[in-house]
């Protein structure tokens, strides 16, 4: 069927190791989802997961062995990370259960929700959407997924974030209060999971404002780094 305008181009992640890539269909993330960070937002305990949803061409897909261009978005003077792990989904289906949930994962990456802050603390103030704060171009720099046989030990890798070689966050996988199955599993008791789906899962505490000229490289325990300097 002709369009009428011209088509976009899908969104993909490069896979490690591979020429192939892996198309992206939604992006969900996972607020608050470590209890030290969930601390640093004023919030403690294990209280039900929330999520909010970034468009899928908020990817900025950033190769192995390289450094992305991240553009300092407008309307921001608080324009923070969030280092995060990335699960890429390869089965779909609804009200997932805990025990099945990771025979649902193709793959995993190194991931950042970049946000600006002011935005989003403004809208939660007066009860509107995170949208103008999370959902911009190129705030979902993601590095090459590794598929999920090859991820090694996930469940308890390290997780940093250095910014111009100094660490801003460090913490382990194990430290999620919603851990990768518990959150698909939750998940998908209100979409329905799709193939090409990315869950960003969450991001440990240090959370801090960037600068044009800032270099951040977020590293996890058997995956691909992401390296991005903003500009």
């Amino acid at each position: 069927m002709p369009y009428v305008i011209p088509a976009p181009i899908p969104a993909s992640v490069p896979v490690a190791g591979s020429a192939d890539a892996f198309p992206v269909h939604r992006i969900y993330c996972v607020g608050r989802n470590y209890v030290d960070h969930a601390k640093e937002m004023g919030h403690t305990g294990r209280e039900a997961p929330f999520f909010f949803m970034k468009p899928s061409d908020a990817i900025l897909p950033v190769p192995a062995g390289t450094t992305g261009a991240l553009p300092y978005p407008p309307q921001t003077r608080d324009f923070q990370h969030e280092m995060e792990l990335v699960v890429a989904i390869g089965k779909g289906g609804s009200d997932i259960g805990v025990d099945d949930a990771l025979s649902h994962v193709w793959g995993y990456a190194v991931g950042l929700d970049m946000t600006r802050r002011d935005l989003q603390g403004e809208a939660k103030k007066l009860g509107r959407p995170w949208d103008t704060g999370k959902a911009f171009e190129h705030s979902a720099p993601i590095g090459p997924i590794t598929p999920a046989a090859q991820a090694g030990d996930i469940g308890h890798a390290a997780i940093t974030l250095h910014v111009n070689g100094d660490l801003r966050q460090g913490s382990t996988i194990d430290m999620l209060i919603w851990n990768v199955a518990e959150t698909i599993a939750d998940l998908s008791k209100y979409f329905t999971l799709q193939p090409g789906d990315l869950i960003y899962t969450g991001t440990p505490a240090g959370v801090a404002p960037v600068q044009r000229g800032d270099e951040l490289v977020g590293a996890i325990d058997g995956l691909e780094t992401v390296r991005v300097k903003v500009v």
